[in-house]
């Protein structure tokens, strides 16, 4: 048994498992069941085995149609595929649990799932890699936490749609937004590679996101929520 490959294996869970702990802080007072963080992580791996066809697909048919890979709207249309398919893993696996009772649940969740996502991207990507703690490196705060942020969006734009009585135009609206961010990222990383630039887009992102936990946690959004679930 080659231990090497175990142990490469095991460390492309290291990204995913730190940002995990890192984003359950935003709702540390209300706490979500263990259980229920620990099956949305992995329903959010197991949407991976669904994304691939679907992208294998997409790129088929754009192809076809004379839309060539290094195209925006060929990048665009992965990254949406995924951002889509991390969202319908947790509205599936969470919408209309009782424990699904506050407006920040949303994010949470959806960063979990994104999480258990990035997660078997890591392991397989680490897999087939020559490098792979420089990669795993890389990985970490690069593609790990923009599936974090991205999803943590879409989790936002959720919460306001429940709110405001709006959830499908409100949810669409967030994907929309995910997914230029995902293309955004992937074009750059292209372009310039691992960078202090690109890491700079990912850190404005994260303060954006984090400002979007604490708006959620008002009083006056929290009522609205509950009305909308009810509703």
């Amino acid at each position: 048994m080659d231990f090497s490959y175990i142990l490469y294996g095991s460390l492309g869970f290291l990204p995913g498992i730190f940002w995990l702990f890192f984003f359950l802080q935003e709702d540390s007072k209300r706490a979500e069941p263990k259980r229920l963080i620990a099956s949305t992580f992995f329903w959010g791996g197991a949407a991976t085995f669904v994304v691939l066809p679907l992208q294998i697909a997409a790129k088929y048919f754009l192809l076809a149609g004379g839309v060539m890979s290094g195209n925006v709207l060929h990048v665009f249309a992965l990254a949406a595929v995924e951002e889509v398919l991390k969202f319908a893993a947790v509205y599936f696996w969470i919408s209309g649990r009782k424990e699904f009772d506050e407006p920040i649940d949303a994010m949470v969740y959806m960063v979990v799932a994104s999480l258990g996502f990035a997660t078997v991207e890591n392991v397989a990507t680490v897999l087939r890699a020559t490098s792979a703690p420089e990669l795993l490196t890389l990985r970490f705060i690069g593609a790990t936490l923009l599936h974090a942020l991205a999803s943590g969006l879409v989790g936002y734009y959720w919460s306001r749609g429940i709110v405001r009585h709006k959830v499908r135009t409100f949810v669409v609206y967030g994907i929309l937004i995910a997914s230029v961010f995902h293309t955004i990222f992937n074009y750059l990383m292209v372009a310039w590679g691992p960078s202090l630039r690109v890491t700079g887009l990912l850190i404005l992102l994260a303060f954006a996101v984090l400002r979007d936990f604490e708006e959620l946690k008002k009083p006056s959004i929290e009522e609205g929520f509950v009305s909308g679930l009810a509703g």
